[in-house]
């Protein structure tokens, strides 16, 4: 039976002519998000996007059994859009949450602390995934996912690399699995360790992950804390321009040398390497920044960018190919506990060391 699948060669922007075959299947990622937005309201810990790629994977598992392979394919086109274009949207509407000023409200002395665990975190998922066989894409994602801000880390690097529905599942669900185990351990850990509310806020903002799960773990432990952490965590979300960027230049100098014309052939610039939704999110960004985004928008565009982001994700729970993620087998789940514990005691010891906030 034919499994439905994105193709990484089909371009973001599909042709006019092709919209009609497009409907089902977007159709069906838009019906199943509307269900694990409803879920992720209830319960704000799983949140809107865990709950989709969840629900997409059971469903696509329902749909190859039942279905005969003309009907599954049917679906294909639109969750390839799903998957893309709209998930690129959705990384661009991302920008109308930030605020180029964040970055001095947080305070220097918190900068050290972030920035200080999104390089051990990427560090150590580089050569931690290779020592454990990890696959390259996986690394990627469930690094960048647990270095800089869960899913919409996950989301903004995903096309960038091309990255397989199944791979992108596991990051999530792996990131999603060390999210509850922070939100459950945290509070307790930081009333251990005498952390006042806005020490706590830091350490909620730079070690958890998920917008979500931050706010559950600083909320519980005081309304100060929540504030501080939020801004702290937007402010973490501002990393993921310099990766994307990185990344982007990377899958370019390796596409050259697949086709094998690394030597003598020119080079294209750095500005075309940048994707278009990431120069959407920083026009939007800046456009916060000064003012031209009214206040009142943000909670809209906060709202429509998680609904697309969960769309997408639902795509891809659609698309996954569950054998592989079968294969994948344990080692991806305990790389990613071992980053995670890696970002929380550096964090810990960066607190320590810089006295911050």
């Amino acid at each position: 039976m034919e499994a439905m699948s994105t193709d990484r060669s089909a371009p973001a922007v599909p042709a006019t002519g092709t919209w009609r075959a497009k409907v089902p299947g977007l159709a069906l990622a838009v019906a199943l998000a509307l269900v694990a937005t409803a879920v992720g309201t209830a319960v704000p810990v799983v949140g809107g996007p865990v709950a989709g790629v969840v629900l997409g994977v059971l469903v696509g598992v329902l749909v190859r059994r039942r279905a005969d392979p003309s009907s599954v394919a049917v679906l294909s086109p639109g969750l390839t859009l799903a998957s893309k274009l709209v998930l690129q949207v959705a990384v661009v509407l991302l920008g109308a949450r930030l605020s180029l000023a964040q970055v001095a409200q947080v305070g220097v002395g918190s900068l050290p602390v972030m920035l200080g665990t999104v390089v051990v975190c990427l560090v150590a998922a580089a050569v931690l995934g290779r020592l454990l066989g990890i696959d390259r894409e996986l690394r990627v994602l469930i690094g960048t996912g647990t270095a800089i801000c869960g899913a919409s880390a996950i989301a903004a690097v995903t096309p960038v690399v091309r990255a397989s529905g199944s791979n992108v599942a596991y990051a999530l669900s792996t990131v999603f699995a060390f999210n509850i185990g922070a939100v459950l351990l945290f509070p307790p850990l930081g009333q251990l360790l005498g952390m006042d509310q806005e020490t706590f806020g830091l350490f909620a903002g730079t070690a958890v992950n998920d917008t979500s799960s931050v706010v559950a773990a600083a909320t519980t432990f005081g309304s100060v804390a929540a504030d501080h952490a939020v801004v702290v965590k937007l402010v973490r979300t501002l990393l993921i321009i310099p990766i994307v960027i990185g990344l982007a230049v990377l899958v370019a100098r390796r596409d050259r040398l697949a086709a094998g014309d690394a030597v003598g052939a020119p080079r294209p610039p750095v500005w075309r390497l940048v994707p278009w939704f990431l120069v959407g999110f920083l026009l939007l960004a800046t456009l916060n920044s000064i003012g031209l985004v009214p206040e009142s928008w943000h909670g809209p565009l906060a709202t429509a960018a998680a609904f697309l982001i969960t769309v997408a994700l639902t795509a891809i729970g659609l698309s996954t190919d569950v054998p592989a993620l079968r294969a994948a087998g344990l080692k991806p789940l305990l790389f990613g506990g071992a980053l995670w514990l890696l970002v929380t005691l550096s964090a810990l010891g960066l607190m320590a060391l810089t006295g911050a906030p």
